[in-house]
């Protein structure tokens, strides 16, 4: 699907979910899931929820315990092995649609929901423009958006201690994809994007929390294993050294067992402008 980069994450899930989820991302999807719950508060009954980048279903379970019972709620990701591990972890939920969606190209008529959610997935999208003209377009006047980011890799030390390895690992062609998560640290090209695409009242707020994971080598090994870097890494090798050296330097930064740091994401709200 064009606008978005697309990633096999489907062998690995498993390690994200049980490795990266806990640590990076439950943290943040629920915070999430109550601002989102306050923004769809006054929402008519029909109002119905559209999540973008579902990946493994974290944020969708959070939403459905969270939002009314009555309320639509439709889970989407590009890549469809995320989304059918998702659809199997959570099949004990009801009133879930699941399908299959490039943020760029929404397959969704004008104006078909009230609310719109994304948790830590715009980063990866290329064609940012049309990313957010397409949230804008299938929102309703007056409808909700509301999106997670992280901050700049500054304050995120765990940040810093990846890409720093990988880059020292492979000098004559490191891995870029570490680069993308933190594109919309620039909270002026988050604006400006918003702004230019049908979006007022916008709010921008940085979150910052506790990075805790049982020990550094267990978040290594979600970190390179759990994610695409690793098809970056594969084509340079076996990426057990990188997972080593990796656990080293989180070691050097949080400890050993258990592992310890600080971490910062953005969290925005915006109202589409009728």
């Amino acid at each position: 699907m064009g606008g978005s980069i697309e990633h096999d994450y489907a062998p690995s899930c498993e390690l994200y979910e049980r490795l990266l989820r806990p640590t990076l991302f439950e943290p943040y999807v629920i915070d999430l899931a109550h601002r989102v719950a306050d923004l769809t508060e006054g929402s008519i009954t029909e109002g119905s929820v559209l999540e973008m980048a579902c990946g493994t279903g974290i944020l969708t379970r959070q939403l459905r315990t969270q939002l009314k019972p009555s309320m639509p709620l439709t889970a989407t990701d590009i890549n469809l092995g995320m989304l059918q591990y998702a659809q199997s972890k959570l099949k004990d939920l009801n009133a879930i649609e699941w399908k299959e969606a490039d943020i760029a190209n929404l397959p969704f008529r004008d104006g078909s929901f009230s609310t719109a959610v994304c948790p830590f997935g715009l980063m990866f999208v290329s064609e940012r423009d049309r990313a957010f003209r397409e949230m804008r377009r299938v929102l309703v006047n007056g409808g909700r958006l509301a999106v997670s980011v992280w901050d700049c890799m500054e304050a995120n030390p765990w940040g810093v201690a990846v890409h720093d390895t990988v880059m020292t690992l492979f000098l004559d062609n490191p891995p870029q994809f570490f680069k993308a998560p933190f594109i919309f640290a620039d909270v002026e090209l988050l604006r400006g994007l918003l702004s230019a695409n049908g979006f007022d009242q916008i709010t921008i707020q940085a979150v910052p929390m506790e990075c805790y994971s049982s020990s550094a080598e267990s978040l290594a090994v979600g970190m390179i294993e759990g994610g695409p870097l690793l098809a970056e890494i594969q084509q340079g090798g076996s990426p057990e050294p990188v997972v080593n050296t990796v656990a080293t330097a989180f070691a050097r930064l949080g400890g050993n067992s258990p592992f310890r740091t600080t971490m910062q994401a953005i969290a925005v709200t915006a109202r589409a402008r009728g």
